[in-house]
């Protein structure tokens, strides 16, 4: 047994091993391609990186973790040289690994509780989750785990997000029949359509899609539920229960004269043109995309964030973001915001946008702004904009990005008799299931919530799981 003061010693000298950096692409070559832009680990910085753990013995990032993965347990395997178990260990509990590995805000998570950060930088459970995954995939030793004998349950999940994905893989794996009805032609939801290139690619989403259909997770694309197919529809098919992870896609705009001006985008058309589409490989793919030269993006999120970096991509010569409130309260990942101002995005705060000008073409050309000034804080805790008078002023823009929020599609909760939703049309469910007020129908992700992170939607997905595995096994 080890006394206080060994102990003592060892957690010194894992401090003193600095958090290690992800190198990553230069940032002048970086807005010439659509490559991703951090490189990831090599074995032996990830396991210096993973040496940094202390192994608490009651951790605070697991319970900072929505899906719940043992954080300790994988990083110990790759400090060991166990890559390939690390990725088994993350798999246990969490389906998309080299995703979240990705995408997830650990920073507002799991390492946000991390004890190193105390006193110093916490461990990098993000870079690590994405080096071990990562490993698993170039090795190509993806064990497939054995799934529980059939209960001859069948569940529908509509919709191939975050959320979908996730609790198709945990139902699979308990032997429920699992069919995923996806709207669009690609699984991966957000994560396929949303999250650009640079930041997410394709080809992790498709891997990772893949590894939960060879896990007898079964996916029918181009299937709109709520158009071609009702949830009454599921139910007379045969399914047992249904959930619906539909995210919140529909478009939200700022209703400002010249909004319906040509020039002027949604986020979400505007990426999944790029990303589902591949218009960023023109001429290959010959998906349609305007590519503006003085392109401004209104909003300060990571979907801001994704738009404005992509239209640098596409070849802006300006790409500004609008933000009404200061850089303190942008909603977007510190890493995001700085990778925006390392490739030379212009960022334009305490701006907001009341009109926009076309031209004889009916082409938007500028836009009008007013100054604003921070005032008391509002519901969401930050400081609420206050328009200065007389401060308008114009911006010259040929293309203009509006990701300012989505809100809920109405299709599904209109076609679903005895589904309530709240006054913004968003799914009520019971807090921790995902239980809506249809007997037999479940929900979770930004359909429930609103817009928020893909890890939530996922944590979201695993909390329905449990509850739909008891209701149908009570059947």
């Amino acid at each position: 047994m080890e006394n206080k003061e060994e102990k003592a010693e060892k957690k010194e000298k894992k401090e003193k091993i600095p958090r290690q950096a992800m190198p990553e692409q230069d940032p002048k070559a970086r807005i010439g391609n659509f490559d991703e832009v951090p490189y990831g680990y090599s074995e032996e910085v990830a396991m210096l990186e993973a040496k940094r753990c202390i192994q608490c013995k009651k951790p605070g990032c697991i319970p900072g973790c929505p899906v719940d993965v043992d954080i300790p347990g994988f990083i110990k395997l790759i400090a060991e040289g166990k890559f390939i178990e690390a990725a088994w260990k993350l798999k246990e509990t969490n389906a998309l690994p080299a995703v979240c590995g990705r995408v997830c805000p650990q920073e507002d998570q799991c390492e946000k509780v991390c004890i190193l950060g105390k006193k110093g930088d916490p461990v990098a459970v993000g870079r690590l989750e994405r080096f071990a995954a990562d490993y698993e995939r170039a090795t190509g030793k993806i064990e497939i785990p054995k799934v529980a004998a059939p209960t001859g349950k069948k569940i529908a999940i509509v919709g191939a997000g975050p959320a979908g994905l996730t609790i198709a893989g945990d139902l699979v794996k308990v032997g429920h029949d699992v069919t995923v009805f996806e709207a669009l032609h690609k699984a991966g939801g957000v994560l396929i359509y949303g999250i650009p290139e640079f930041r997410l690619p394709k080809a992790i989403v498709d891997a990772e899609v893949d590894y939960l259909e060879k896990l007898g997770v079964k996916i029918v694309f181009n299937a709109a539920i709520g158009r071609l197919k009702t949830v009454d529809d599921l139910f007379a098919e045969g399914f047992h229960a249904v959930f619906l992870g539909v995210g919140a896609g529909a478009p939200v705009f700022m209703n400002v004269p010249g909004e319906n001006i040509s020039g002027i985008y949604s986020a979400n058309e505007y990426l999944t043109r790029s990303n589902l589409m591949k218009a960023y490989l023109f001429p290959k793919y010959d998906t349609p995309i305007v590519k503006g030269k003085n392109v401004a993006v209104i909003g300060g999120g990571n979907v801001a964030m994704d738009s404005v970096r992509t239209a640098l991509r596409l070849g802006a010569d300006n790409a500004y973001i609008i933000y009404r409130r200061s850089k303190k309260e942008m909603p977007a990942r510190i890493e995001e915001v700085h990778h925006a101002e390392e490739e030379g995005v212009q960022f334009n705060f305490l701006t907001n946008p009341i009109e926009y000008i076309g031209d004889e073409n009916g082409w938007v050309k500028q836009m009008v702004c007013n100054r604003m000034e921070l005032g008391e804080p509002d519901d969401s805790g930050r400081r609420r904009p206050i328009v200065i008078k007389g401060s308008e002023f114009t911006i010259d823009v040929d293309i203009v990005v509006v990701a300012i929020g989505t809100t809920a599609n109405p299709v599904i909760p209109r076609t679903t008799p005895g589904l309530d939703v709240n006054k913004w049309g968003y799914i009520v469910t019971k807090d921790g299931t995902g239980e809506t007020t249809r007997m037999g129908v479940y929900a979770g992700g930004d359909i429930v919530t609103g817009s928020a992170t893909v890890i939530l939607a996922m944590g979201a997905g695993r909390q329905a799981a449990k509850a739909i595995d008891e209701y149908v096994r009570s059947l």
